[in-house]
């Protein structure tokens, strides 16, 4: 059972996550060699990103961590950062330099992890946990932006194939390995799954989309499997209905950048290949009318642009019914912005809760962030939380956050 909390112990969590992703975190002498990756502590699957500060292929890396009160965080490696874990009296304590701040437990594996598809490639790198209840899986571990010169300025998944494909064991993977992987999943209890990857021509999208579709549902029994698909804005935005129709209950397009000028210059793939930003937007626009209101979600890199245009864009969106998420944006190894800093966490925290009152505002729900969105355990899960928003699976979670009862 997790610790209850007061909202302002939370908020310290936040900020102690934010300063993490901006500083990264190291591992003390025999930390990394003690967890039981096999058996106990899920690991970091590059599959679509290296979301850490530098590259590391010494030994394997956890996915992340939970402080008492379960609040989950991030563990983005950074050689010799001032947070670090140390294993002392076979407990993990978490340092900021020599202040001890928590003792902390590393993030459980999955048991899907341990088994293969019928064709034998692991499940872990097929699909990724993101929560209790939720997996994603990136279907394509590549962006062909790459042939044309076009990746996006903060993306580092082409340079993330090139470091661990080989290593890790991770490719393309086909609709049946999906299904059979979600089959285990679901199984073992998670409820919702993400399709997304990078760009692939936008005929073979639609129809590798509808083919996944068809095995999960053929495999699970399923009509409605919880799916989400990500996916670029098409040139033609009546293939939205195709989703739809095959069985998809949510979909995403990531516009990543609002201000005009900095979307094309960051984003310069997605401006040139997708019909520009105009058609981002439009193409959101039908997947509301398509998938009705809080089924559309669409993240943006928080950093690169000034607040000030990325909340114009959040609440512009979420007035047509898209949930708007901003994520912490984290200058990744390989990227054309690798070595870049991002805002501090004060920055970060004032622009969640911003964004919170926005959704909220605009009448969209924890639910229609949960259907929408491939995060669970994010600071704005939280928020809903703490106004007495819970889902309802919620209601019984040992491994949700407890708060106490505002004053």
């Amino acid at each position: 059972m997790s610790e209850a909390i007061s909202r302002k112990e939370f908020y310290r969590e936040v900020e102690l996550g934010e300063r993490i992703g901006n500083d990264g975190i190291d591992f003390g002498e025999g930390v990394l060699e003690s967890l039981d990756f096999e058996n106990k502590v899920q690991e970091q699957i590059r599959a679509c990103f290296d979301m850490n500060h530098e590259s590391y292929v010494k030994n394997r890396l956890p996915s992340g961590v939970r402080l008492p009160s379960n609040y989950r965080l991030g563990v983005p490696y950074r050689n010799g950062a001032p947070f670090h874990i140390e294993l002392e009296g076979g407990r993990y304590l978490l340092y900021d330099k020599k202040n001890f701040l928590y003792e902390v437990t590393f993030i459980e594996k999955p048991a899907f992890y341990n088994k293969k598809t019928s064709d034998g490639v692991n499940m872990s790198t097929i699909a990724n946990e993101i929560g209790k209840t939720k997996i994603s899986v990136a279907y394509s571990n590549e962006c062909a932006l790459r042939d044309k010169g076009l990746d996006c300025k903060f993306c580092n998944i082409n340079a993330t194939k090139d470091r661990f494909a080989q290593l890790q064991g991770i490719e393309w993977k086909n609709p049946k390995q999906i299904a059979e992987t979600v089959k285990e999943a679901y199984a073992e209890g998670y409820q919702r799954i993400t399709i997304t990857g990078g760009f692939i021509p936008e005929r073979r999208e639609v129809e590798y989309y509808i083919d996944v579709a068809e095995e999960i549902r053929d495999l699970t029994g399923l009509d409605d499997f919880g799916g989400t698909a990500c996916v670029g804005a098409p040139a033609d935005l009546s293939v939205i209905e195709k989703y739809k129709e095959a069985g998809y209950s949510a979909i995403s397009s990531n516009m990543e950048i609002w201000d005009e000028n900095i979307f094309k210059t960051i984003c310069p793939g997605k401006d040139q290949i997708c019909g520009g930003r105009q058609n981002w937007i439009e193409a959101l626009k039908e997947e509301v009318r398509v998938f009705g209101k809080g089924n559309v979600r669409s993240f943006f890199v928080a950093g690169i642009e000034p607040k000030s245009t990325l909340l114009e864009g959040i609440e512009y969106l979420a007035s047509l019914g898209v949930v708007a998420i901003p994520l912490h944006w984290l200058p990744n190894p390989g990227s054309e912005l690798e070595g870049h800093r991002a805002p501090k966490a004060e920055w970060y925290t004032d622009l969640y809760q911003k964004t919170y009152n926005i959704l909220k505002k605009n009448g969209l729900t924890h639910l229609d962030l949960y259907r929408s969105a491939n995060v669970e355990n994010s600071i704005f899960d939280y928020l809903y939380d703490m106004d007495g928003d819970l889902l309802p699976f919620e209601r019984h979670n040992a491994d949700a956050v407890q708060f106490l009862p505002a004053v």
